[in-house]
C-alpha cells in the first residue's frame, strides 16, 4: 500500500504462528518449527505489531518500494514452511544405463550414470530432506530456499557434458518446483 511517500505493507499472522524481531533478525516458528533471516536495508523499517509484521518505508525509491515487497514475500514464504512446508518433485531419466540413487547423510549419490565408474554427488542443504520412490525424487523441507537449492544441486550434478542433450537426455529432472502447485 503506498499513502503519499509511504510504501507499507503488512503481513498477518496465522493462528498458531508466532513472530519475533531482535537486531533485524526476523524469527517464524510454529509447531516447534522455525524459520530465522536477516531483513534489512537502511531505508525499511520491520516492526511487529500485534498479530501483524509490518514494512515500511518512508519516501521510497523504487528500489526501496521493491525491497518492501521482497520482504513480505520471504516472510510469507516462512510461514507457508513453518505451518505447510514445501516439495519439490523431481523424475530420474534414463535409456542407456540404468542409474543407481541413494541418499547418505547429507549427500545425493547418483551411480552408474552414462555408465560412469565414479558417482557423481549432490550436497543435500539444510534441513531438507529427500526420499526416493522408484523413478521419483521428492524433496521436503521448511525453508524454500533450502528445498529449491537441494533441487537445483539434484539437477545439475547430472548435466551431461560433451554428448548430444537431445540424444542422451538422461538426468534427474525438476518436475514441480517448491511452492508451485501441480
Amino acid at each position: 500500500m503506498t499513502i503519499a511517500g509511504i510504501s507499507e505493507e503488512k503481513i498477518e499472522m496465522p493462528s498458531g504462528v508466532k513472530a519475533t524481531l531482535e537486531n533485524d533478525v526476523i524469527t517464524i516458528s510454529s509447531q516447534g518449527v522455525k524459520l530465522s533471516r536477516e531483513l534489512w536495508h537502511p531505508r525499511l523499517e520491520l516492526n511487529i505489531s500485534g498479530n501483524h509484521v509490518v514494512i515500511r518505508s518512508e519516501l521510497p525509491s523504487r528500489r526501496e518500494k521493491a525491497l518492501v515487497g521482497t520482504f513480505a514475500a520471504h516472510i510469507r514464504n516462512m510461514i507457508t514452511g513453518v505451518t505447510e512446508g514445501f516439495k519439490c518433485e523431481m523424475k530420474m531419466v534414463y535409456s542407456h544405463f540404468p542409474m543407481k540413487l541413494i541418499v547418505k547423510e547429507k549427500e545425493f549419490v547418483i551411480e552408474n550414470f552414462l555408465g560412469e565408474k565414479y558417482p557423481r554427488r549432490a550436497r543435500i542443504m539444510g534441513e531438507s530432506k529427500v526420499e526416493v520412490k522408484g523413478d521419483q525424487v521428492i524433496v521436503t523441507g521448511h525453508s524454500i530456499e533450502d528445498v529449491g537449492q537441494t533441487a537445483a544441486n539434484i539437477e545439475r550434478a547430472t548435466k551431461i557434458k560433451n554428448f548430444d542433450p537431445r540424444v542422451f537426455q538422461d538426468g534427474v529432472y525438476i518436475v514441480t518446483k517448491p511452492g508451485e502447485e501441480k
